[in-house]
């Protein structure tokens, strides 16, 4: 395998919005190209005409923008692609690899009843197969009839999977696979593997809910003289209540993760860590990921999605990041809720509060306390003022007014310094400056709090807010 030889790709069916367990089989191929220097092919899957739209299309698109998931080709629409399959069904009946088969739908369910009753596996019976010496049945007037795949009748085929080991199946357990309908259009397994061939896919990294699909895959690839490509069939992941993570199963969207504040490097990070590891390592940059990534190291277990590990991960990037970039992440979520910056520094902010929080949306829900009018709880505040802590509040605004420096650590000594005039506990005082100055009951260090708000506006509301007490 040389560095440029590897070819991986993502083939969703646009169908509805993409989950996690969605993203993360774009999230393995894409780090297996890069880990290679090998290609990255976006193909869009959209043969279901009736459940395929473009708004699902643009769900897919953007989530993998958003993740940083980018694409050397494509997309890929399968639609677009109906002459070459159209070709490719007409090289194979030439070749007698495919037959057309006129057993109508009633026939076919009536068969699997039999079946069944006899407790057998429903499966075509091969009557329109054609065989030496057999006699096939009368052609029906008016049936457009479908194509079959001529399944090989005896013998087995198995492949190396990269997560599952040596996969093995009976020919004897596959019946003809329809590779057209009656109106010409071409079938789900057929389209993949003249796709794969055409667009010279090396390794396929899915989810093993296709592994049912790939012995009917290989059998086409062979009949087309191509080789199968190197299979990885990803276990599935699981939601937190064990069951099979899926959009009926309450998963969510991709981009509700984004619109929730969560950040695309951290996403990428948990879901990496969701069936394959590196070691003990928990935290890693895309980069290193990229780096590690192979296919050795995915697991052969059902992963189980974990939203409180997924929040410490985010928590984790949020906290790390540059003060600029944590800003400017920020923004639209306090655009959103109506906030504006001024004033304080969003940066300062940010990085006061950002301990406190898990996503960004957390963060300028947070950032409120600095970008809105306070609005104080009179009944919660009421029982914090008596009498000596008013005197205290007098005191400490006009130590505050008369300080050399506004910073914290002068702040701080000006706090201390009132509360040992008035024999108060930091409480006593912290609880109801916070309420008057933010208009809430808890916050960081009330120090910290206090130097990010212009000094005037500080002195402000903590002499207003007495005198509205004072005078109630």
């Amino acid at each position: 395998m040389t560095s440029t030889s590897v070819r991986t790709r993502f083939a969703p069916s646009p169908t509805g919005f993409i989950h996690l367990g969605n993203i993360r089989s774009a999230l393995y191929p894409w780090a297996f190209a890069r880990h290679h220097g090998g290609q990255f092919v976006l193909r869009i899957e959209d043969t279901d005409t009736e459940r395929s739209t473009q708004a699902a299309v643009d769900v897919i698109l953007e989530s993998m923008q958003w993740m940083g998931l980018h694409y050397d080709e494509g997309p890929i629409y399968q639609m677009q692609r109906m002459q070459r399959y159209r070709e490719v069904l007409a090289q194979l009946l030439e070749a007698g690899h495919a037959y057309p088969c006129y057993m109508s739908t009633a026939e076919l369910d009536a068969l699997r009843e039999r079946q069944m009753a006899a407790g057998l596996k429903p499966r075509y019976d091969g009557t329109w197969r054609p065989e030496p010496g057999k006699t096939l049945p009368a052609v029906p007037p008016g049936v457009q009839p479908v194509l079959r795949f001529r399944t090989p009748a005896h013998g087995s085929v198995s492949w190396p999977d990269r997560v599952k080991g040596q996969v093995s199946f009976d020919n004897a357990e596959l019946d003809d696979l329809v590779i057209a309908r009656p109106d010409g259009t071409p079938t789900y397994n057929f389209c993949v593997v003249v796709d794969d061939i055409d667009m010279r896919i090396t390794h396929v990294i899915r989810g093993d809910d296709h592994v049912n699909n790939t012995p009917r895959q290989i059998h086409i690839f062979r009949a087309l003289g191509s080789e199968a490509p190197v299979y990885a069939h990803l276990p599935t992941v699981l939601n937190e209540q064990g069951d099979k993570l899926s959009k009926r199963s309450g998963a969510k969207s991709v981009l509700q993760y984004r619109d929730e504040g969560y950040v695309a490097d951290a996403m990428v990070n948990y879901l990496a860590r969701l069936g394959w590891s590196h070691g003990d390592e928990e935290l890693f940059s895309r980069e290193q990921f990229v780096q590690w990534f192979d296919l050795e190291h995915l697991g052969r277990s059902a992963a189980q999605f974990d939203g409180e590990k997924l929040k410490w991960v985010n928590a984790q990037y949020l906290r790390a990041m540059e003060p600029q970039r944590l800003a400017q992440l920020l923004r639209p979520f306090l655009e959103r809720l109506g906030l504006r910056e001024q004033g304080v520094s969003l940066e300062a902010a940010a990085v006061l509060l950002r301990e406190r929080a898990s996503t960004l949306l957390e963060i300028a829900e947070l950032c409120a306390m600095f970008y809105a009018e306070p609005a104080p709880d009179a009944q919660a505040l009421e029982p914090l003022l008596s009498a000596p802590v008013r005197e205290a509040l007098r005191a400490l605004a006009a130590a505050l007014e008369g300080l050399p420096a506004w910073d914290a650590a002068s702040v701080g000594a000006a706090l201390k310094q009132v509360l040992g005039e008035h024999k108060l506990k930091m409480p006593q005082l912290a609880m109801p400056l916070r309420h008057l100055v933010t208009g809430r009951a808890q916050t960081p260090s009330v120090d910290a709090v206090l130097v990010l708000f212009a000094r005037e506006t500080v002195l402000q509301r903590v002499r207003a807010g007495i005198g509205a007490q004072g005078s109630a």
